[in-house]
């Protein structure tokens, strides 16, 4: 039997038969997986196929599924979800084939220390859950390209860091980072040594050029994600008129994150602290817009810049930090908020999550960084 196929109608196939056979009994069909590829006549309408047959329908069928899952793991592959379904190779790409992906959540710990203490483990690790389609980078300063980050490190924070798929730990090279920007020709002739607040403002550096380079949210690691931001461009507000830097978010290129670092290194003073950093957002922001005081949770803008609500990631401001150490009564539902800042540089007395204490701190640790809390009380339990 001679059968050719047409299309009648938008988004449904008909079939023809031969004219020797028009007038004959009609055919059903079965099977319209990727739309009639394969067509089946009824079991009770067709002749019985010999044994060699049956076998080429067959394998027919499976070449055919086969092709099908080739093309959609393709598809997986250039989809945005590709972190949510294939474990990379972490240890064989480099930053610049990680960044390039684009929309990168960036930590960076600019001390020499290379065990990160659980608040940064929670804060990458929440990340990598709110965030599971995108890239989430820990660049460390007390790394080097010979520093082996595998499964068996003797390091904890590395195996529970590197076993998440979309997790990547690079070393931070500044001189790198800073080519191709304003901030370059700083970084050379300043003298760390000399400088009163060099973690600080050399950190303050980094995620400004890597957020120019590459686009993407910068956070610090006391910053605890609880659910996506959906804004772009953004800067957060820690206070009515007062931004912060400790949270921001950029596409690639933006000339506000270019005027930042010139303005960085025109009005350097590495004596002040937080010249570099929150001031210098908020005078930058300030030539831009016109800043008034939040009313409610409102969030505001300016020359497509979102000035995001203190409520935002503030919403227990710096003065009360200690109150996420604290036992609540009844725990804030933080129902507007995207994440929350912890104010580590306030902990000068070193307060931790101590398991079983029923803390803000630790509650938030159950529910957002689940996997280092669990470390966290194994390790309590060795102690």
């Amino acid at each position: 039997m001679i059968q050719k196929v047409w299309v009648s109608s938008p988004g449904s196939w008909a079939l023809q038969e031969s004219n020797s056979h028009r007038q004959g009994k009609k055919r059903c069909w079965k099977c319209r997986f990727v739309r009639t590829i394969i067509q089946h006549p009824c079991r009770r309408h067709a002749p019985k196929r010999s044994r060699k047959e049956r076998m080429l329908r067959k394998i027919q069928i499976c070449l055919c599924f086969c092709f099908v899952s080739g093309i959609l793991y393709e598809i997986s592959l250039l989809s945005s979800c590709v972190f949510s379904y294939l474990p990379m190779a972490q240890h064989y790409l480099t930053p610049e084939q990680v960044l390039n992906l684009g929309k990168s959540i960036i930590f960076l710990e600019t001390t020499e220390r290379l065990e990160p203490p659980p608040l940064v483990s929670c804060s990458v690790e929440s990340a990598a859950r709110i965030y599971q389609d995108r890239p989430i980078i820990l660049f460390m300063r007390g790394l080097n390209n010979e520093t082996a980050l595998d499964m068996n490190t003797s390091y904890a924070a590395f195996s529970l860091l590197s076993s998440m798929k979309n997790v990547f730990l690079f070393p931070l090279q500044m001189e790198t980072v800073f080519q191709e920007t304003p901030l370059l020709q700083w970084y050379n002739q300043v003298v760390p040594e000399q400088e009163k607040n060099w973690v600080h403002v050399s950190s303050d550096a980094s995620r400004l050029a890597l957020i120019w380079k590459y686009g993407g949210i910068y956070m610090d690691t006391d910053v605890i994600s609880i659910r996506p931001i959906p804004q772009e461009s953004f800067l957060a507000a820690q206070k009515s008129r007062f931004s912060s830097n400790g949270i921001f978010g950029f596409p690639a290129r933006h000339k506000f994150i270019w005027d930042c670092m010139e303005n960085f290194v025109l009005k350097y003073n590495g004596n002040i602290w937080g010249n570099q950093g929150p001031f210098l957002m908020t005078r930058m922001l300030k030539t831009l817009c016109n800043l008034t005081d939040f009313q409610g949770t409102e969030d505001h803008s300016c020359q497509n810049i979102s000035f995001l609500n203190p409520q935002r990631f503030y919403p227990i401001p710096y003065p009360a930090w200690g109150r996420y150490y604290q036992v609540w009564d009844k725990s804030p539902s933080f129902n507007h908020s995207y994440a929350l800042h912890l104010w580590n540089f306030m902990n000068r007395n070193r307060k931790v999550v101590v398991a079983g204490s029923n803390t803000l701190a630790e509650k938030l640790y159950k529910t957002y960084c689940p996997t280092t809390y669990e470390d966290l009380i194994q390790n309590a339990k060795h102690r």
